[in-house]
């Protein structure tokens, strides 16, 4: 072999590209981080199954058709139904089932206690209407089903009365300028604050359902509907109904982003137990979304065994169920009779 001969040249062996380091590693995460990235945008915006709404009867619907303008909360207690179920027989104790359903303004307090009226046992079904009037002023307009009918005899009302007016064929009387009253039938009388809410009702123009889209699309989120629910379309009337929920509770306000919700659905069936849900709307999936996580963060955190929440709270938490589906957060809880009795006892 000649001297000045050169060692031949050896192939280098190519070196694997390991995927648990160096540039290999972030090219994981990257791939790993687009995948979840991708999967969290495709959940929020993904509908989910949920459950179907019972219908209004026709009798409500008919009634709701009927109301002048737009609400700002659409109320219904069906309490017949609520006094024939077996928590309410089983468990609500007397002293509850006595009390007054609402408070009444003074003038129609007077009238109710004239006529020895109690809400709570003499009305069946009550739904009311509430509208936002100037910056304080609430326009309402109910309507209350039930044999509180013959404790309002005609004779009765025309003493009470200021003024008698017939509307739309309906003899009405005014109490005085902020309530009149109107008899619908056998069984059914229509409240009011002022005469043309009640004359809007009377004699209707238009439909609700073609009106108040938002409301009807809220009063149609409501799962139940033969015990109790409420549409809150109205943002201040749902930041309202939440914090003075969670009135008690300063770390309680800032929840779920309550400031942020626009409108609120909820419904409540009562039988062997309660089933509740409600549904919190905000402007978009993605804010729906965190506030879920966020819901279901602390529901989870709260059962836990070793936290400040009482046993019974912690049974409590584990009946709730919370899930985003598009702009909504859901909360559903069943909370069986045994929940209840078990409570009771204690």
């Amino acid at each position: 072999m000649p001297r000045n001969a050169l060692p031949e040249a050896t192939t280098p062996t190519p070196v694997k590209r390991s995927l648990k380091r160096g540039a290999g590693l972030l090219l994981s995460m990257s791939v790993i981080g687009t995948v979840c990235f991708l999967s969290v945008v495709l959940w929020i915006n993904w509908p989910k199954a949920r459950l179907q709404p019972k219908p209004l009867s026709l009798e409500l619907r008919t009634i709701i058709d009927r109301i002048p303008g737009k609400s700002d909360a659409v109320i219904y207690v069906g309490l017949k139904d609520i006094r024939e179920s077996r928590l309410w027989k089983e468990i609500i104790p007397d002293s509850l089932k006595n009390a007054p359903l609402f408070k009444p303004q003074e003038r129609l307090d007077a009238l109710m206690k004239a006529a020895k009226i109690n809400p709570s046992l003499d009305i069946d079904t009550l739904l009311v209407s509430f509208k936002r009037h100037g910056y304080k002023e609430q326009n309402f307009l109910g309507i209350a089903w039930g044999p509180f009918s013959k404790k309002l005899p005609e004779s009765f009302l025309k003493t009470h009365s200021t003024t008698i007016e017939k509307i739309g064929g309906y003899q009405c009387y005014a109490l005085d300028s902020t309530l009149w009253l109107c008899p619908l039938g056998a069984r059914q009388i229509a409240v009011a604050n002022n005469r043309k809410i009640l004359e809007g009702f009377l004699v209707p123009t238009g439909s609700f359902y073609q009106r108040d889209t938002l409301s009807v699309a809220l009063i149609n989120k409501a799962v139940y509907k033969s015990h109790l629910w409420f549409a809150l379309p109205s943002a201040a009337w749902t930041r309202g109904a939440l914090q003075s929920l969670t009135s008690t509770n300063q770390d309680m306000k800032t929840l779920g982003n309550l400031n942020r919700i626009q409108h609120l659905a909820l419904s409540v069936k009562f039988n062997d137990g309660i089933e509740a849900q409600s549904e919190w709307v905000y402007n978009t999936p993605k804010a729906a979304y965190f506030a879920s996580t966020f819901l279901w963060g602390a529901v989870k955190l709260s059962e836990l065994s070793g936290t400040r929440t009482s046993e019974s709270a912690r049974q409590l938490l584990k009946k709730i169920e919370i899930q985003q589906n598009l702009e909504s957060v859901i909360i559903h809880a069943e909370l069986p009779l045994d929940f209840f009795q078990a409570a009771k006892q204690k």
